[in-house]
């Protein structure tokens, strides 16, 4: 049985991996203790005189870099339950999307034979939905709580209303306060209700941590490593142990689309490619774009020296390239030469003179300080400043 976050944390403190820091320390407390909440309210539940109510939730929010990410992979990596998800919020909201679809193309006697169905309000899709969900999870933990679609706005109150009848447990970090959630939104007095549901089931915590974690671990070394061999691979492997602080990877898949992209390692916030597994695929702008908002540090192996016989990879490097400058993701790299020795003949070399400027820009302390852009945040500034995007 895990012992829970707080134990891995002090671990890892004491190795070094992580600074000693009194904000995130508190937030592991109450993850600890909710931590063992949830853990008493799974063995309990089921049971046919079950009466014991869920605990409640937390919606862990603050700046950028603060460590919310690392506090969730270290909740989630250590409390044990027979039912638990972690998703990013809006790919959860577009599967949902997809199962209230799903439901209202169904026949009336498959809607009939459905469990969660409202006997008085058979044609409502949210029951059998949140019973779907809390089959799958009674533990929900989300990455990246941002309401900034009209269409999630709207069923929000009624969805999660319905998970927390089916007693699941929500955990979610965001970079804003509740109260700023689809601020600004069209018809936002109809969300209102969301928000005080929220404040009624999740503690909020502020996590106001002193620094900005993911900027300090992208200090402490080089992050642009040449040419290739055993040493640039050593170098990448320290900088992505040095940023992920001991956390376990997983493989993550991206929506993009309907499609999914694979994202073979992935931890804290940040993922890690091979230069063939990007690039000598039949990517696109909008996969590369959904690749550097999901992720604010990406890791790159092995970019060779192209030539004209490999304008395609060069094309798709120049597209990453741009998306992740837009968002200001982080980027780490390891290559076979400088920047501008990377593609010089071919066909479109003279507009890669911009990429090899831009990668060396985004080794710069100004770069690295700036504060990367989620599609939520591009959104959100779209919004407050009327562009529709």
């Amino acid at each position: 049985m895990k012992r829970g976050p707080r134990p891995r944390y002090k671990s890892l403190v004491r190795s070094g991996a992580l600074d000693a820091d009194m904000a995130q320390a508190e937030a592991v407390n109450r993850l600890q203790r909710l931590h063992g909440d949830v853990i008493s309210y799974a063995r309990s539940r089921g049971g046919f005189f079950n009466r014991r109510k869920p605990p409640k939730g937390l919606y862990l929010w603050g700046g950028v870099g603060r460590g919310k990410t690392l506090l969730m992979d270290l909740f989630f990596n250590n409390t044990d339950v027979p039912a638990k998800r972690r998703v990013h919020f809006h790919e959860f909201m577009a599967e949902t999307h997809e199962r209230i679809a799903a439901w209202r193309a169904a026949d009336d006697k498959t809607r009939r034979r459905h469990k969660g169905v409202n006997r008085k309000a058979p044609d409502d899709p949210m029951p059998p939905v949140a019973l779907d969900v809390a089959q799958d999870a009674m533990l929900l933990c989300f990455d990246e709580f941002h309401v900034t679609d009209i269409a999630d706005a709207m069923i929000l109150g009624r969805l999660f209303d319905a998970l927390f009848a089916q007693g699941v447990v929500v955990v979610a970090t965001s970079n804003r306060p509740p109260d700023d959630l689809y601020k600004d939104g069209l018809n936002r007095q109809l969300f209102l209700p969301f928000i005080d549901l929220l404040k009624q089931k999740l503690d909020i915590l502020e996590l106001t941590a002193e620094q900005d974690y993911r900027l300090a671990k992208l200090e402490d070394a080089p992050i642009y490593y040449h040419p290739l061999g055993p040493e640039a691979d050593a170098a990448m492997d320290a900088a992505w142990t040095n940023m992920i602080c001991g956390a376990r990877e997983r493989a993550e898949e991206i929506r993009v689309k309907g499609r999914f992209i694979k994202a073979p390692r992935t931890a804290r916030g940040a993922a890690r490619f091979d230069f063939a597994a990007l690039f000598e695929k039949p990517l696109g702008p909008a996969d590369y774009l959904a690749i550097v908002r999901r992720y604010g540090a990406l890791f790159i192996d092995h970019i060779p020296i192209m030539g004209p016989e490999r304008r395609n990879e060069a094309k798709r490097f120049v597209t990453l390239i741009d998306a992740a400058y837009d968002a200001r993701t982080k980027l780490v790299c390891s290559a076979e030469g400088e920047p501008h020795e990377l593609y010089e003949t071919g066909d479109g070399a003279f507009e890669f003179e911009r990429t090899a400027s831009r990668l060396i820009e985004m080794r710069t302390a100004d770069y690295l300080a700036a504060e990367h852009e989620t599609a939520e945040t591009r959104a959100e500034q779209s919004a407050s400043s009327g562009v529709v995007i």
